[in-house]
């Protein structure tokens, strides 16, 4: 029986290695594998037909060279063949896996795959590129899952649940609604955000079993898509291919593509890809030599090891080039320490200087990092070019994420106003805010309104409107709506970075699934006939993101600026929120608008500056030149909504 209690291990001691050519390397003379594993005593390669059967075709000793690695030739062409590794230390031998590393795979990932990775290349692949930003706050983030977005009866789209369903353009509904690709442009999101799709544990690619459905947070070979999107899963060139595919047409849309990356631990424990190498040490451990688990799922990596943090980086830094990511979202990064996240920070920005960056800034339990060493929210001052989102608004808008009956902002509650200004103004420090009554954040913590991700939703937790039908039961089916127009104003009229949950523009619902991480496809798919339905939230939506888009006000990316030109104005009106928002540096085509958000029901007087003032978005109505003029000392707004004045 193997020990896995690792109590005064000398991990510290292992050997580092500097160079970039660990892993498996083809050649048409020959193909080279290069492995780190400094406690084997020795290692084997096996060679086979397929990645499935008892085909053995071949069997190499890797060799002991420097600095703990192993390495050997397979003399020849063995493109297409399918490998493992299996080490022997002294407590005997491991199961077969592919090398950490792996960068092609076959059915459920159990054996790793020889490719040219050239011959997965799309078609003028080299001149692809992501949409040019000048600053993370000009980014509409739009959150979704692969098979949610297509896999609904109704979708219109042919390849359902696969990567190749967002290379599909011209598909509607039976309703005559546009679906997929086409929705994203038509709504005028500029990244998709796209739940994890590198390989992972949970599903059987071999299966058709309906039922079987994960969101992909159990990673297992870090460096190649999930199987289950292909339409060849036991094919490793396929998936590949097809995923690139998609970045590829996403790009010609003028879109950019962010992944959602797992780099905080494993899905298997035991037998992952990292124990079956260096039992443990790609690990933390608590002081019993057990493993730490502030994923909440059995383990977190060990970022703050040498051999880890490269592991890590040179990961990210592959699907950077490879795959020409445009950005990146970590699951739970206060997982992270922050030497590490400012390494990857610097060593991505070197291949895209504009690559977007962003993560979960708190853990899922306790963590042996301090605290004052974590990629937490209270640390992002110390995190370089690295957003976090905004809880503190998400909670404020619609009610606490943990308690199913609380209400927001949008849903009734009073005297919860300055979690919304602390959003608002990208988490920044504004003299105008109290902290105290901020609850989640007793003080700033963005250094810049660009480290700020406001949003009120995600795939985590139920969807806006599920938990808007929880903790308003007596709600009429318009006053959701108009709730939800009011958290998406809130939202993307903001500073910081806008992000939306997939569907929340037509009130996706989950059927009241809080956790639908392993839920069947009639839970989380994408109905696309909702946005027939609810046509009028989609239209509010793709006008708030056009109005966005045109007024660089909202997209400061200096706290200075938002400091110095965004005021809220007096006095206190409970569940009322106005400001004044100046154009400042922004060249912004108005002097200075006016925002007021009124979460209560019933229509308010709102005392505003006397001057010239255009009404620009009244309820569903937007009109840049003006919908009708005001020189008065106040408005009425109507309840549950926004009102923006704009002085030329």
């Amino acid at each position: 029986m193997r020990n896995w209690n690792f109590l005064n291990y000398p991990f510290h001691q292992y050997p580092n290695y500097t160079e970039s050519d660990l892993g498996v390397h083809y050649s048409p003379k020959n193909t080279s594998f290069k492995i780190w594993a400094p406690t084997a005593l020795e290692i084997i390669v096996r060679i086979f037909q397929n990645g499935v059967d008892d085909n053995l075709l071949q069997t190499i000793q890797l060799v002991k060279s420097n600095s703990g690695c192993w390495e050997g030739k397979l003399e020849g062409d063995w493109k297409d063949h399918f490998y493992t590794i299996q080490v022997r230390d002294a407590e005997g031998w491991l199961n077969q896996v592919p090398d950490i590393g792996a960068k092609a795979v076959g059915l459920n990932g159990n054996r790793g795959m020889i490719i040219d990775l050239a011959e997965t290349n799309p078609e003028n692949w080299n001149k692809d590129h992501g949409p040019s930003i000048k600053s993370p706050t000009d980014c509409i983030l739009y959150e979704t899952h692969i098979r949610d977005f297509s896999i609904h009866p109704d979708s219109g789209i042919n390849h359902k649940g696969k990567f190749l369903a967002f290379t599909e353009e011209g598909t509607t509904s039976p309703l005559g609604v546009k679906t997929g690709l086409d929705h994203l442009s038509e709504l005028g999101i500029t990244h998709i955000h796209l739940l994890p799709v590198a390989d992972f544990h949970t599903i059987d690619e071999d299966s058709t079993d309906p039922l079987q459905y994960n969101w992909g947070y159990d990673p297992q070979n870090f460096n190649t898509p999930d199987g289950w999107y292909s339409t060849n899963p036991y094919d490793g060139k396929i998936r590949i291919k097809e995923f690139k595919e998609l970045v590829k047409k996403v790009h010609q849309k003028g879109i950019g593509v962010v992944l959602d990356v797992v780099y905080n631990h494993t899905g298997l424990i035991f037998n992952s890809v990292f124990n079956q190498t260096v039992p443990g040490y790609y690990y933390r451990q608590r002081e019993n030599g057990t493993f730490s688990d502030a994923s909440g799922c059995g383990t977190e990596l060990a970022s703050g090891r040498y051999m880890v943090r490269k592991y890590i980086i040179e990961s990210l830094k592959y699907w950077a080039t490879e795959y020409h990511i445009d950005g990146f979202r970590f699951d739970l990064m206060g997982i992270f320490d922050i030497d590490t996240m400012n390494q990857i920070s610097d060593e991505l920005r070197q291949i895209n200087p504009n690559i977007l960056l962003y993560g979960e800034g708190w853990t899922a339990g306790p963590c042996p990092i301090p605290k004052n060493d974590r990629a937490v929210k209270q640390n992002a001052f110390r995190l370089k070019n690295i957003a976090v989102f905004c809880d503190d608004i998400r909670d404020g808008l619609k009610g606490h994420w943990g308690s199913h009956n609380s209400q927001g902002f949008i849903s009734g509650k009073t005297m919860g106003e300055e979690k919304i200004k602390f959003g608002i103004v990208g988490a920044i420090h504004h003299p105008q805010i109290v902290y105290h009554f901020v609850e989640s954040s007793p003080e700033a913590w963005a250094k810049a309104p660009t480290q700020c991700v406001n949003y009120v939703s995600c795939h985590d937790n139920y969807t806006l409107f599920d938990k808007l039908r929880i903790s308003c039961p007596n709600a009429t089916e318009q006053e959701y709506v108009q709730m939800i127009k009011l958290a998406l104003a809130v939202i993307l009229t903001s500073q910081g970075i806008p992000f939306l949950h997939a569907g929340v523009e037509f009130l996706r619902t989950k059927s009241i699934h809080g956790n639908s991480y392993k839920s069947p496809d009639w839970v989380n798919w994408i109905d696309w006939n909702r946005k027939k339905q609810y046509f009028e939230v989609f239209e509010y939506c793709r006008k708030l993101i056009s109005f966005r888009k045109q007024h660089p006000a909202l997209r400061i990316s200096s706290a200075d600026e938002i400091q110095k030109n965004l005021k809220f104005l007096d006095p206190y009106i409970p569940d009322v929120i106005a400001y004044e928002l100046h154009r400042g540096n922004s060249n912004d085509s108005f002097k200075r608008l006016i925002f007021i958000f009124n979460g209560t029901k019933n229509s308010s007087r709102v005392p505003i500056p006397i001057a010239n003032w255009q009404i620009i978005i009244r309820k569903d109505s937007f009109d840049d030149s003006g919908l009708k003029k005001i020189n008065k000392d106040h408005i009425k707004v109507p309840g549950t909504s926004m009102i923006v004045l704009g002085e030329k």
